[in-house]
């Protein structure tokens, strides 16, 4: 549907998917995607687009996370549109009235979901696949924490269109227990950061992600409904105490902002700041370049998957 080698979408990294992870994605082989939302315009986006174009000539996408930035998004949908993008995906907020901007556009559409509920709506507003993110998930999770490995199932079985498993994912094993559980691939954010083609993102968040187990990452914002994963810092920390102490919105606002989040992922300030990640950290040994990366987690697919035929021909 997509028109790329391996199953594998980038996820939209608000402030860190821009032309060169994007590219370095598509080259490999997978889907590529620019964030649309962190970018000061709708023609910083048009430059965008047209720069990913000089580095890759393979499908790549345009992610547009709703419902967290001030500025309309409809501007930006439009320069998506005029500049030909064949593939939008949407994350967070109300998907519907931005998918209808796109009726009678050759644009496959994208949904993220964290539930049944979700997935099924999402097919019934036109979307051409599902992302389904599971509790393990780095950055904005949904409110049921279920997990990826009763998630991607139960969402397989509830639509008729093809689902993408998020959350957890990282390498070989979790593509190929993606595809067992029921999915037609996979949706990958933070095992990317740890690229070198993520070249916004500061070392110290780099390094974060390397020295950290899956028992360093922490939900921050859920008592405002909208949690969301990181990895442990002294900022987040911070958040956290904050809102066991009954903060609200108003008071968390400057710590939970956009500003914030980029002291850390751009700067490295881990005492004010903070940055998104999920439990795969756990499982992330290296800084690769992107096809590097996919060449071992395709090898490693493929050397798994002659173990399993092994095992069903005893």
């Amino acid at each position: 549907m997509l028109q790329i080698n391996y199953p594998v979408v980038q996820g939209g990294l608000a402030y860190l998917a821009y032309a060169e992870l994007a590219a370095a994605v598509s080259n490999a082989g997978g889907l590529g995607q620019i964030t649309a939302m962190s970018l000061p315009s709708a023609e910083a986006l048009r430059e965008e687009i047209r720069k990913v174009r000089t580095m890759t000539d393979r499908p790549f996408g345009v992610n547009f996370a709703i419902g967290q930035y001030n500025q309309s998004y409809e501007p930006y949908v439009d320069v998506a549109i005029e500049e030909g993008v064949k593939v939008i995906s949407v994350t967070g907020g109300n998907p519907e009235p931005l998918i209808r901007k796109l009726d009678g556009h050759d644009i496959k559409k994208l949904v993220l979901v964290a539930s049944v509920r979700q997935a099924q709506k999402a097919e019934s507003i036109g979307a051409d696949a599902v992302m389904a993110v599971g509790q393990e998930g780095g950055g904005h999770l949904g409110r049921d924490d279920i997990g990826t490995f009763v998630l991607i199932p139960r969402v397989a079985d509830s639509v008729s269109i093809p689902v993408l498993a998020s959350g957890g994912i990282g390498d070989g094993r979790g593509i190929l227990a993606a595809l067992a559980l029921g999915a037609d691939g996979v949706e990958m954010g933070t095992r990317f950061i740890a690229t070198k083609e993520c070249v916004h993102a500061h070392a110290a968040y780099k390094e974060a992600l390397l020295k950290g187990t899956e028992q360093d990452t922490a939900v921050i914002k859920r008592t405002l409904g909208a949690p969301a994963r990181v990895v442990r810092t002294a900022g987040s920390d911070n958040i956290l105490e904050l809102e066991k102490e009954g903060a609200g919105y108003e008071q968390l606002k400057p710590f939970i902002s956009g500003q914030n989040n980029c002291r850390f992922i751009y700067e490295g300030d881990d005492q004010k700041g903070f940055g998104w990640a999920g439990q795969v950290i756990g499982l992330i040994q290296d800084v690769p370049y992107v096809q590097e990366l996919f060449e071992r987690m395709f090898k490693d697919l493929d050397q798994r998957m002659e173990r399993l035929q092994a095992y069903n021909s005893r």
